[in-house]
């Protein structure tokens, strides 16, 4: 009985000290999410009296409208929203090559496989390891050739190309998992490459489709170097503008930045979860 009591013991106190942990590691988390939230309802003058750590005095949305509209960006006062909309039309179309074509690899590689298919495979798949800075040089190469060099075409093509392991990965391995019986009898009922591919594949698609779209489209939204190397001025993602914007908006910029992903999760969240679960990353 004191054994069993003793061991009790034992497991809440391993459970409180983990949980103790865990919020330690929370609020570690939040505190700065926390300070960029409260500052983008503080003037300028308050965050020079108090400084950045404080509460604010009243809750202004002058920074939003200034930023978004006024905020000077690289000298250039006229707001972050052009560089907002570069990065939606730089994210949406990326977002959906990239799915669209890794979706496409990763039927052809998990269910039509042919000699070397595994090769490329892996080949494919170095591609999700490798850092974006030892591609710069080849896709300076490679934009100055096709004069795409400081335009949004440009990164279009650049994120297009970049995201394309990590989609391949997502779509061949739950593809995996489809059995091939579903292609062998549309194969004997006279179904070809693509009549199976848009018939029988993309229908049992959407959970991988859900998460190959809103991890391509964070990840290209979020990125920084490409934008920062390949373009300027007017060009620019948002995420490269926020380095250049007013301070006093800053906060301001930032929670307008983070919008579009946010409530891409929001809304397509449970299908993510639930592609993830049933085998995107097994």
């Amino acid at each position: 009985m004191r054994a069993e009591t003793g061991l009790s013991l034992r497991h809440l106190a391993i459970r409180a000290l983990i949980y103790c942990i865990l919020a330690l590691f929370a609020v570690i988390y939040i505190v700065p999410v926390l300070v960029v939230l409260l500052n983008a309802f503080r003037t300028y003058r308050e965050v020079a009296d108090h400084g950045l750590i404080a509460w604010p005095e009243g809750v202004s949305f002058r920074s939003f409208v200034h930023s978004w509209s006024e905020t000077c960006v690289s000298g250039v006062c006229r707001g972050i929203a052009p560089n907002f909309f570069n990065s939606l039309y730089i994210a949406i179309p990326s977002s959906l090559a990239a799915t669209l074509l890794g979706t496409l690899n990763g039927y052809v590689l998990s269910k039509w496989r042919f000699p070397g298919s595994e090769a490329i495979f892996l080949m494919m798949l170095v591609g999700v390891f490798m850092p974006g800075q030892i591609t710069l040089l080849p896709w300076a190469f490679i934009m100055g050739k096709l004069g795409l060099a400081n335009n949004v075409h440009g990164l279009i093509l650049i994120h297009t190309v970049q995201c394309l392991s990590f989609a391949t990965l997502f779509a061949r391995n739950y593809y995996a998992q489809l059995p091939d019986e579903l292609i062998k009898a549309a194969r004997i009922d006279g179904a070809g490459f693509w009549r199976i591919f848009y018939r029988v594949v993309l229908p049992l698609s959407p959970p991988i489709l859900a998460v190959s779209l809103i991890w391509q489209f964070t990840t290209i939204w979020n990125e920084y170097l490409f934008g920062m190397v390949f373009t300027s001025g007017y060009q620019q993602p948002i995420t490269v503008a926020l380095m250049g914007a007013g301070v006093g908006d800053q906060s301001a910029a930032v929670l307008i930045a983070a919008l579009p992903p946010v409530l891409l999760f929001l809304a397509a969240g449970r299908f993510f979860i639930r592609g993830l679960t049933q085998g995107a990353l097994k």
